[in-house]
């Protein structure tokens, strides 16, 4: 049988397929370069194979709930507690009365928009930016079994959420930025007092008052992006929307997510709640937190073993090397060699790139070319 009909058979690279890499690093050619040299790319097939093995194994459903589901979260203890110190510090944020800006009366001229009510009630926020996303993490969970990733979905999302939370109302009570409905907020009956210097002197309630200082940025839609934006990237890692074979309808179902959150955040503007520079900002900070909190869990859509989080891929090393533990020292150089093309080839801890280091097989060959 020919060599290479056997590397289906193989979950890393076999001994021809480094000879190819090391090959091809002599040469000087990319392995971009090099696939159009041959009808077989040995690593690309590889990574093929390891993907579509990996998510056999999410559905074979050994990691679940009941059987895994408090060892991961007695693993995270520490990020559940920094969670409800989070809690603590956006009620804190909440309470406490912003910087109360100087408004003349040459300013009121933007600020007399009408007072309205939310277009997207408060309540509604946490259902897009929280309940939805953990209700399709569950949908996927029920799928693929793998509490690996529901565990770490949910986390992400809530850090998302709450990191989110905390830096918009730090910046809105630092700020102090007037609504464009502040008139009417301050001077409910339509006649605008002012003292000596100036500055309103407002006699509307204070509850109303105090809400009319925390323009910037916007907290809907800063949260709205943070939750549909951590879902929108979590989605493409799961439809596998960039692996390179052209499914539009992929990125479709990607975008209804920051869609709808880009709908809330108009609907802010709309309602004259906020200025549109509130409204960039407010995306902005979500949009960035959510990659950020999204990244330190799963790895980036764009690559092969987007499909699962990071903790997943590093369980499964950990098995083969237990698997492997009882076998004889040859074995055990074969799987330290396998782990480390692993890191360099799939990226399953921390998506190394480097250079795999020349093995001994690797020196035997390239000295019988010489």
């Amino acid at each position: 049988m020919a060599w290479w009909d056997l590397r289906p058979f193989f979950r890393f690279q076999s001994i021809s397929t480094r000879f190819q890499d090391l090959s091809r690093r002599r040469l000087g050619f990319s392995a971009l370069t090099s696939a159009h040299f041959s009808s077989i790319n040995s690593p690309l097939i590889d990574k093929k194979n390891e993907e579509e093995f990996g998510q056999r194994e999410v559905q074979l459903g050994s990691h679940t709930m009941s059987s895994h589901g408090y060892a991961v979260a007695r693993v995270h203890m520490h990020d559940w507690i920094m969670l409800l110190l989070l809690v603590l510090i956006e009620i804190t944020l909440y309470m406490i009365h912003p910087f109360y800006r100087f408004v003349g009366k040459e300013m009121m001229t933007d600020l007399k928009y009408p007072l309205k009510s939310n277009t997207v009630p408060v309540w509604a926020v946490p259902m897009l930016a929280i309940v939805l996303p953990i209700v399709i993490f569950l949908v996927v969970y029920v799928r693929r079994r793998d509490i690996y990733d529901l565990h770490h979905a949910i986390l992400g999302l809530l850090f998302s959420i709450l990191v989110t939370a905390v830096i918009t109302d730090a910046i809105k009570d630092a700020v102090g930025r007037p609504r464009p409905d502040f008139f009417w907020r301050c001077f409910p009956d339509g006649k605008d007092v002012y003292d000596k210097w100036g500055d309103v002197i407002c006699h509307g309630d204070k509850n109303v008052i105090k809400e009319g200082h925390k323009s910037f940025p916007s907290g809907h839609t800063s949260w709205s992006f943070a939750g549909l934006g951590f879902l929108s990237l979590y989605l493409s890692g799961k439809l596998k929307a960039f692996d390179r074979k052209g499914h539009v309808a992929k990125l479709c179902i990607i975008f209804l997510p920051l869609l709808a959150a880009s709908l809330v955040a108009v609907s802010r503007v709309d309602d004259y709640w906020h200025h549109w520079q509130d409204v960039f900002a407010g995306g902005l900070i979500g949009l960035v937190v959510a990659t950020f909190c999204y990244l330190q869990f799963f790895p980036p859509p764009h690559h092969p073993e987007g499909w699962g989080p990071y903790a997943y891929f590093t369980m499964l090393e950990e098995s083969r090397g237990m698997a492997q533990g009882p076998n004889s020292q040859n074995g055990s150089q074969e799987a330290q060699s396998e782990n480390q093309d692993g890191q360099s080839q799939h990226g399953c801890i921390g998506l190394s790139l480097a250079e795999n280091q020349t093995s001994t097989l690797e020196d035997e060959l390239e000295s019988g070319r010489r």
